[in-house]
């Protein structure tokens, strides 16, 4: 991929998150209420991850923030990303989070995709220049680690769409975190878990994408998942198997950005995100080939383009800028 995340994008990448991971409204709450004084608002609900139009947004935008400073530590932007972590990242504000997910009704809460991403934070502020960020999300991702250790035995079956219920994104977000944190036991029932959901799939016909608001490509976000937690001479088997015509350009939707008709349709704009997140795929996969395989140019030529016709569209409309940046800087910084 061409593009880089320069100094200067990572500056503008900033900006857009510091405006939106503190603003409170609109506000999309998916929330049970057990009585009438459960109706309260983002911020009551949620102390540090109320802004960004909704819970997961706000988390992949503090992430995103994170990983902006560790890589790129004095872009003008850096200071305010401190100053937000030093208020917001506290055990005060951290201990109302929690409080929501040890609500009854909050079992399932942002299963699994604010699961998969709050445990990416957390593995990002791991080790960052001030621990004691880390620290304080500690005891909300200790929940969230719990969660999926519950969750998982009793998940019979994977979730094979391209939005927020997407289990292979989950996974793959969740393998980087027990990876950091040298969690063996997570790591090993995550890789149990994609095994049984996803050792056998062979031929993948990618027919129904993309559907009219996917983010991921169910075939793409599987294969990643597959290649995070397998062995490389075991996922290079399996992948053989999984998309066996990559070098004839099939299945052909694998390999065509999606055509975003309106971009203040909260749906729709989910297809902005689809580019991004499978340049991200393509990449990621493209390097466990060898380099002589003929595999290999198709495959990042599908993660340039398809990276160019979602990064032009990170901002504008708020019902993408809320939450795309932090899928360009997933593609970006994950696959140099």
């Amino acid at each position: 991929m061409t593009t880089r995340l320069t100094s200067e994008l990572a500056s503008r990448f900033a900006t857009i998150a510091l405006g939106h991971v503190t603003r409170e409204y609109p506000n999309h709450i998916l929330h049970g209420l057990e009585g009438p004084e459960d109706a309260k608002t983002p911020s009551e609900l949620h102390p540090v991850f109320y802004g960004s139009y909704d819970w997961h947004s706000c988390v992949h935008g503090y992430w995103m923030l994170a990983r902006l400073l560790r890589l790129h530590p004095d872009m003008p932007e850096a200071q305010a990303i401190r100053d937000l972590f030093s208020t917001m990242l506290v055990p005060d504000t951290v201990a109302g989070e929690c409080a929501y997910f040890d609500r009854p009704m909050a079992r399932g809460y942002e299963r699994p995709y604010g699961w998969g991403w709050l445990l990416k934070l957390a593995a990002e502020l791991h080790g960052h220049e001030d621990p004691a960020w880390g620290a304080a999300l500690s005891p909300l991702t200790e929940r969230i680690v719990q969660r999926f250790r519950d969750f998982l035995p009793l998940a019979t079956y994977p979730v094979r769409t391209g939005t927020h219920y997407n289990t292979a994104f989950a996974l793959r977000l969740a393998a980087d975190y027990a990876e950091t944190v040298e969690d063996t036991g997570l790591l090993e029932l995550l890789r149990e878990t994609a095994l049984r959901w996803y050792s056998s799939d062979t031929a993948c016909p990618a027919w129904g994408e993309p559907s009219g608001d996917d983010f991921l490509s169910p075939a793409l976000i599987e294969a990643e998942c597959v290649r995070r937690l397998l062995s490389a001479a075991d996922f290079a088997r399996w992948f053989d198997s999984f998309l066996p015509d990559i070098a004839a350009k099939q299945p052909r939707t694998l390999f065509a950005p999606a055509s975003v008709s309106d971009r203040s349709d909260g749906k729709i704009a989910h297809l902005d995100g689809l580019s991004l997140s499978r340049a991200w795929c393509w990449a990621s996969l493209a390097r466990t080939v060898p380099v002589t395989d003929t595999r290999r140019p198709v495959m990042i030529k599908a993660a340039h383009e398809h990276l160019e016709a979602g990064i032009a569209h990170v901002a504008g409309d708020y019902m993408g800028e809320h939450w795309l940046a932090s899928f360009a800087v997933l593609a970006l910084s994950e696959t140099e």
